[in-house]
Parts: structure tokens; sequence; C-alpha cells
């Protein structure tokens, strides 16, 4: 059996204090992996049977995570983008984070390899 992970992708370009960044997180997180069920049930099951590895890494910009996001939709890997509603510290819209997962984290590692941990 192949691992499984999922990727948070966090923006280090704006500023969010560390609880609007562990929500973000959070929302990513969720995100994905809704999206991960309905493509694949059975890896968002293995992955949740396996401890639910996670890595969180950084982006230094809005471009970087769009770029991520549209090679993760056109490879089929599940994947979320997380834009903020507004409420509290960012203008609506922003796109705060990216989550990629549960998948097979070779194929996540094709994208990612190249950026830092949080």
């Amino acid at each position: 059996m192949e691992e499984l992970k999922q990727v948070i992708i966090i923006r280090k370009d704006i500023e969010m204090g560390k609880g609007k960044t562990v929500a973000q997180g959070a929302h990513a997180s969720l995100m994905s992996y809704l999206e991960a069920v309905r493509m694949d049930g059975k890896v968002a099951s293995e992955w949740i049977d396996e401890g639910e590895k996670k890595i969180v890494l950084k982006a230094e910009s809005e471009e970087v995570l769009r770029k991520l996001f549209e090679a993760f939709r056109y490879k089929k890997i599940p994947c979320a983008l997380v834009t903020d509603a507004g409420l509290t510290e960012l203008p609506p819209g922003t796109v705060t984070a990216l989550g990629i997962g549960p998948w097979k984290s070779k194929e996540i590692d094709l994208f990612t390899s190249g950026l830092k941990l949080l």
C-alpha cells in the first residue's frame, strides 16, 4: 500500500495572527478531505485508518497557491483553495491556504517538494 498524506499550504506573504493561521489551515484540511471523499472514498478512508498524516508547508504568494491548485486539479488530485470571508483580519476573498489530499504522497511531492515547512 502506498503512503497517503494530506498537505496544507499557508500563505506567508500576508499578515495573519496565529489563531487565524490555524483556522485557515483547518478550513483547508477539512475542505480538501471532503473533496477526497467525493473523488475516492477508499483513499480517504484508508488515510483516516492510517492516522491522518498531515504536512504543513508555506507559500510565498497567492500566485504560488493558485498555480499549485490548478496543477493538482489538472492531475485529478483532491484539493481545495481557501478564500477568507473577511469577517476579521483580512479583506473578503483573500486567498489564504491550499489543502491537498489525502492522496498518494509520491504524487503530491511532485509539486510540493520545493516548499519549506511552516
